[in-house]
């Protein structure tokens, strides 16, 4: 789900909001109650949910030891 920055015109108030890309955008700013709301352009930021990424998956797994016993593989006990 894309998170948009938003920013007030008239008091000048920023902030982020998580919203489907259907949504329409906000026009009311939280802090000064006024239609003065404009979604800002800038670099497009997500969020992913549930499992299978590298952050909730991989991130803290250590790598998995060889099995071959090669000897080419760092993991592997020198001959």
């Amino acid at each position: 789900m894309p998170i948009y920055e938003y920013a007030c015109e008239d008091c000048g108030h920023t902030m982020e909001k998580m919203q489907k890309m259907s949504d329409e955008p906000l026009t009311t700013c939280p802090k000064c109650n006024k239609d003065t709301l404009r979604k800002l352009i800038s670099a497009g930021g997500f969020q992913l949910k549930g499992g299978g990424w590298y952050e909730t998956d991989f991130k803290n797994k250590p790598a998995p030891a060889c099995q071959a016993n090669t000897g080419g593989c760092p993991a592997c006990p020198a001959d």
